[in-house]
């Protein structure tokens, strides 16, 4: 025992020691640890950052220049887009950092753009721009040519418009023809020229479809120079599914409403000998029907004085296709029908049948010819159901479609499109 020792007392031993000096450098470290946290701030919250496209007071901006609102540390409320009459749809991007407008501007109008947007630090605020778009000294007009505004139409309607000047930007205007249906249709648009577009659906409408046509055409920019002239709108129905198929070979035609046959009927088709005098095979559509036509074969280039020159009139005609082709009342040859061909290409029917098929005819409704060796051409009247669903996409620049407007932002350039 060490000098002075008093009875009870030990001399540390060598663990001890150690696990003591490690307890105490535990504490200590424990406690620098404290003092760090207790001293140690959150990293500050920023404001939210917004530019508008253009600003206010910049001169008049094309309609087709870039707008797009543009947000970082935070998040869009609402964007509203105005020209003191309306509001403009608009998109936003994925991640919720940018806004644009859907359509195109209308030319020489004053919009204003406004923000509310909700910061990183929790804060709103509020950004706008009041500008406006450019006069434009070239216009171009669109006129819908089919169907007429709230028609009841057949299940084989096609949606043709036609623009008053060649059309450069095929892109654009598909994405502006917006379309709404009140059950979902698959469809596309094809150009037959630079002038005409055409809508179709894959397959025939579903009976009873609503359809609304919104063409967001003003402001487009359709060729380097020219701009669209005005939005159009376009509302019909299809009713009842009417589809016949005629026969030149049985020499009847059966008529089903809605997938039920509702009549079968003797007929008599072209008698060939001339390509003219030859019904075409193929799904035709009924264009048009009157009461009275007056037929000529100098329509079909055999004036008077040809060999078969022929005037007739008709009653309860329906055309089917531009080629002189109806279906059409023929007194005349009634002992012919359901026998023999011997028309000059109309399908021929009898009184009684001609009467019931001119009632229920809705332009639109779908004619099946089966049985001849002329086949109608897609340009021949709307014999757009000749072609092949891929032969249609062929001439569809965005393939389906029911209107998109900009997928995405402008570009600085504010070129929307390829030309």
């Amino acid at each position: 025992m060490p000098p002075g020792g008093g009875a009870g007392l030990r001399p540390y031993s060598a663990r001890a020691y150690r696990l003591g000096v490690g307890m105490r450098r535990g504490a200590a470290i424990a406690a620098c640890v404290l003092v760090l946290s207790g001293c140690s701030h959150p990293a500050p919250r920023r404001d939210a950052t917004v530019t508008i496209s253009p600003e206010s007071g910049d001169q008049a901006v094309r309609p087709d220049a870039p707008v797009a609102v543009r947000v970082r540390d935070g998040r869009f409320r609402t964007v509203s887009l105005t020209d003191g009459s309306r509001s403009l749809d608009g998109r936003t991007s994925a991640d919720g950092t940018v806004w644009w407008p859907r359509w195109a501007l209308a030319p020489g109008r004053s919009y204003r753009l406004t923000a509310v947007v909700t910061g990183a630090d929790g804060r709103v605020s509020t950004a706008h721009s009041t500008f406006r778009t450019r006069r434009v000294a070239r216009t171009v007009a669109t006129t819908i040519m089919a169907p007429e505004e709230g028609a009841t139409v057949g299940v084989g309607m096609p949606i043709m418009l036609r623009f008053a000047a060649p059309v450069q930007n095929r892109v654009a205007v598909e994405r502006s023809l917006e379309l709404r249906t009140s059950v979902p249709v698959v469809g596309a648009w094809h150009w037959f020229s630079a002038t005409d577009v055409v809508y179709r659906p894959r397959t025939y409408w579903p009976a009873h479809t609503q359809v609304r046509l919104l063409a967001h055409l003003s402001g487009v920019r359709l060729t380097r120079a020219a701009y669209g002239a005005q939005d159009v709108a376009l509302g019909f129905g299809v009713g009842d599914a009417h589809v016949t198929v005629a026969s030149a070979r049985d020499h009847h035609q059966v008529v089903r409403i809605n997938g039920r046959r509702a009549r079968r009927m003797p007929i008599s088709m072209g008698k060939g000998g001339r390509l003219a005098y030859t019904t075409t095979s193929g799904v035709h559509l009924t264009m048009e029907k009157a009461h009275h036509v007056v037929m000529d074969s100098a329509s079909v280039g055999c004036p008077p004085g040809c060999p078969d020159h022929y005037r007739h009139d008709v009653y309860f005609a329906v055309r089917i296709s531009d080629s002189g082709e109806y279906e059409h009342s023929a007194p005349w040859s009634v002992a012919d029908q359901g026998s023999r061909n011997v028309s000059h290409g109309c399908i021929n029917l009898g009184p009684r049948d001609a009467r019931w098929f001119y009632r229920h005819t809705q332009p639109g409704d779908v004619v099946e010819v089966t049985g001849t060796r002329r086949r109608l051409a897609p340009g021949n009247g709307w014999g757009f159901w000749q072609l092949t669903w891929p032969e249609w996409l062929a001439a569809s620049h965005l393939a389906t479609s029911s209107g998109q407007g900009l997928l995405t932002p402008p570009n600085p350039a504010g070129e929307s499109a390829a030309w």
